[in-house]
C-alpha cells in the first residue's frame, strides 16, 4: 500500500517539515558526489554501527572511535539510496505537517530528534554487535506517524493498491492505516530476534521505538489547545444545560 496524501490540509506553512525534509535531500546529494570507497567510509563513520560502542577491538581496527557518539544523531540524515530517500520524504511529507501544525515548528524539530534518537537506541539495544550502519529517517519519521494516529485518527489516507498491474484507490482511517503499517513492522521485528540469521536490511526495531516514542512524547509536547467561544455557542451551551 503506498499513501499518497491525507485529507487534513495544513492550517500554518510548515516550516519546520520542508527544512528537514530539504536538508535530507542536500545530504544525500552529496553521498551521491562520492566514490565508491568513500562513500562506504563516509556510512560507516556517520551511520549507526552497533558493534562501534560494544567491540573495541573491532571499532578500533575498523577505524570508528567508540567515544563518539554521533552517528545517533547523524545517521538520520543519510540514505541508502534514491528510494529509501524518496520513500521516507514522502512518508514525512504526507504526516509531518499536521504533527507541526500541532506542536509548533520548534517543539516539532526537538520532537522529531528525540524520535529519531529513541530509534536509533531501540535498534541499538536489540542488534548490539551488529557490524552495518544503519542510516535512514525512518525512525524519526515513524514517530512522526505514531503522533499523527493519536492527533488525527479520523483523517483519510489515500492510498494506492497495486491489483495485477492496475492501480486501485481507497480511502482508509488514519488509524486503521497507521496501525497496520506498525503491525507490519512488529512481526518481521519480532522473527528477527528469533531467527538464528537475520539477514534483513531494514531496522524494524527502529520503527517499532520510534513509533512508540512518538506516542509517549506527544502527551509531553502537545501544545494547548484553547476553544473560543463565539456568541452562538455560548447560547446553545446555556440553554442545554
Amino acid at each position: 500500500m503506498i499513501p499518497l496524501k491525507d485529507s487534513i490540509p495544513h492550517r500554518e506553512t510548515p516550516f519546520t517539515n520542508y527544512i528537514i525534509i530539504a536538508v535530507n535531500i542536500l545530504v544525500f546529494l552529496i553521498q551521491a558526489s562520492l566514490p565508491e570507497p568513500y562513500l562506504i567510509a563516509f556510512m560507516h563513520k556517520y551511520g549507526l554501527v552497533p558493534a562501534r560502542y560494544t567491540n573495541e577491538v573491532w571499532a578500533f581496527f575498523a577505524g570508528l572511535p567508540p567515544w563518539d557518539y554521533s552517528p545517533f544523531l547523524t545517521n538520520m540524515f543519510l540514505h541508502g539510496g534514491w528510494f529509501h530517500l524518496i520513500s521516507n520524504m514522502w512518508a514525512l511529507w504526507i504526516f509531518g505537517d499536521n504533527v507541526e501544525d500541532r506542536l509548533g515548528h520548534f517543539r516539532y524539530f526537538i520532537f522529531y530528534i528525540i524520535c529519531g534518537l529513541a530509534a536509533n537506541l531501540t535498534h541499538f539495544i536489540t542488534n548490539f554487535h551488529s557490524t552495518v550502519p544503519v542510516v535512514g529517517a525512518s525512525g524519526a519519521i515513524a514517530g512522526v506517524m505514531g503522533a499523527y494516529m493519536i492527533l488525527f485518527p479520523h483523517s483519510r489516507i489515500i492510498t494506492l493498491i497495486p491489483i495485477f498491474f492496475l492501480p486501485y484507490f481507497i480511502e482508509i482511517p488514519a488509524v486503521l492505516y497507521l496501525i497496520g503499517w506498525f503491525i507490519s513492522q512488529l512481526f518481521p521485528g519480532l522473527l528477527a530476534i528469533v531467527s538464528i540469521h537475520n539477514g534483513s536490511s531494514i531496522a524494524w526495531w527502529a520503527h517499532i521505538g520510534g513509533f512508540i516514542a512518538g506516542i509517549i512524547l506527544l502527551a509531553f509536547m502537545r501544545k494547548k489547545e484553547y476553544h473560543r467561544l463565539y456568541p452562538d455557542e455560548i447560547f446553545i451551551n446555556y440553554r442545554n444545560l
